[in-house]
Formats: structure tokens, sequence, C-alpha cells
């Protein structure tokens, strides 16, 4: 059987995350997906993505991965499948990988990026893709406050509260804020993330930029292990997974 890979691009406006939610009505991008491989396989296929994106959260690299007997060749995959899905998700690349490859767990860089528009009015055509601060944010102080997250830690205060996992330790390769105009970009890239953690750093340095922190908070917050104590989770349409990195080609 085969393992087939998958490079997906989405717009999550219009889907309640990507993880399939079943017995609930709810449109998810993995139900879209499955349900397309299905029509051209003529097979029950189970897609497996390296993050399970939330509602209204979007993705310019999500990567996927199924197995099939099917006989398409890979590079026709992209155009035949996306004849049959919705219009706000696209495949864009397909390749064979071998057997043990998985999404999720073969992954082992991923990167997310927040963006906010930061000016008095916002852009109707930003309103589903970044999320809108009226008022004056220091990039400068920012940045400052993004290096305190750099390197291994327990991100417990940083993730939703109640979150179901037994390791709240995860390591931070980079943490940038690029601008561009009214546009600030938030850029986090680690070796996986906790419920809403990219949100909640976020909502965090936004606080410092409004001055309502100081930049060399982050340690203490992190070493204090209290969501109460951290910035708040920001809506998710400003976020998007823009890349996902693995060790070497599979």
């Amino acid at each position: 059987m085969r393992n087939i890979k998958m490079k997906v691009s989405y717009d999550g406006t219009n889907y309640h995350g990507f993880q399939k939610q079943n017995r609930t009505g709810l449109r998810t991008v993995q139900e879209a997906l499955e349900e397309a491989l299905g029509i051209l396989t003529r097979e029950n296929i189970v897609v497996h993505g390296s993050g399970r994106t939330d509602a209204g959260v979007h993705a310019s690299c999500q990567v996927i991965n199924f197995h099939s007997n099917t006989k398409i060749p890979a590079a026709r995959f992209p155009l035949a499948v996306n004849s049959v899905l919705p219009p706000d998700i696209v495949v864009y690349q397909a390749e064979d990988v071998s057997a043990d490859f998985h999404a999720r767990f073969s992954a082992r860089k991923k990167t997310y990026c927040y963006t906010i528009f930061n000016e008095r009015q916002m852009s109707p055509f930003w309103r589903f893709y970044a999320y809108h601060v009226p008022v004056w944010l220091d990039v400068d102080k920012m940045r400052e406050g993004a290096d305190g997250f750099l390197g291994t830690h327990d991100f417990r205060a940083f993730c939703a509260k109640n979150t179901a996992v037994q390791n709240f330790t995860r390591t931070v390769f980079d943490c940038r804020i690029e601008k561009e105009g009214p546009l600030l970009r938030f850029f986090v890239q680690g070796n996986g993330f906790l419920y809403n953690m990219v949100r909640i750093i976020t909502g965090t340095l936004m606080e410092i930029g409004k001055g309502r922190r100081e930049s060399g908070e982050i340690p203490v917050l992190l070493a204090g292990r209290e969501r109460k104590l951290v910035g708040q989770t920001l809506p998710p349409q400003g976020l998007c997974l823009v890349a996902v990195e693995y060790s070497e080609k599979p």
C-alpha cells in the first residue's frame, strides 16, 4: 500500500478546524479532504495532518499523509483532487513517501504566523486574516519580549486551561516580529505547540506593545506556570500554519 504525502493550503474561515469531529455536523478540513480523496480513489481514506488547527485558523502549508492502493501517479494528484475539493482548500504538492512517514509524528519543526492589523481603522480585506488592534504597538518592546520565549521551557502558562497533556515542555527555535505597513506578523517556530499556545504568546506580546507589561517579564511568567497571569488568547482568524519541517526527505 502506498503512503502519499501532500502539502495543502486552506482558508479556515468556513471550517470548524482541521480535525474531523464525528457526529457533530460541524464541517472540518480533514473531512473535506477525505471525501475528495475517497471520490478519486474509491477507497475509505483516513487523512493525517501535521497540525490540528482550530476553527477559523488558516494554513498556507499544512502537510498530510494517507494510505491508498490507487494507481494515480503522485504528480497528477494535485490537479485531480483540486477538481473535487471546495475552492477554499487547495493541494499544491504530492509525493510517495516511506511507509513509516507520518505527517504529525515525523515533524521536527512547525512555524505559525499570527497577523495583527495595527491601524486605527480595520481593512475589510483583512477581517478574516488578521486581528485588529487600533492603538499603536511598540514593535521594539515586543521584539525584546519575544526573545524571552526562545529555548526549552515549561509552557503550561501559555496554553488553554485544562489542556489534556502530560508534558508541557516545548522548544521555541524562533520568535520574531516582522512589520509591513499596518501589518505585524508574529512568527513562532517550535518543535511542537500546546493548545492556543501561539495565540496566547501573541496576546502577551501585544500587551507589552501596549505598555501594559514590561518586555523582561516573559521568563517570570514562564516560571510562574499560571495561565491567569499571562496575556489573552487572541482570536483565531489571525493565525496561520506556514511551514512544517522534517529531519530528512521521507
